[in-house]
């Protein structure tokens, strides 16, 4: 039954918006939050960075396409891409001018 549930949509979901951080941190005034997901046996690599600006939260969710057996492994990439994304358009990755 699992078979057919993956195979017409069911199960498995891919849908990361709901996706519980395996871990946090602060650059910069940013949140950056681990959100790596299973993807065929290994995780991806995934995150969102997060901001306060005006009292309203902005949201940027990312996903590379880098894989790891290990979830700390995909974890710890995570981050570093949040941070990378931060250091390189700051603000900007939300759209603002």
């Amino acid at each position: 039954m699992s078979f057919l549930k993956r195979l017409f949509g069911g199960g498995g979901s891919t849908d990361r918006a709901d996706a519980r951080p395996a871990k946090q941190i602060e650059h910069k005034g940013f949140t950056v939050a681990a959100t790596p997901y299973k993807n065929d046996g290994q995780y991806q690599t995934c995150g969102v960075v997060s901001k306060e600006i005006g009292g309203v939260v902005k949201e940027h969710r990312f996903v590379r396409a880098d894989r790891f057996a290990g979830l700390d492994d995909a974890v710890e990439v995570s981050l570093r891409k949040g941070q990378q994304i931060i250091d390189e358009q700051g603000e900007r990755v939300f759209g603002a001018s």
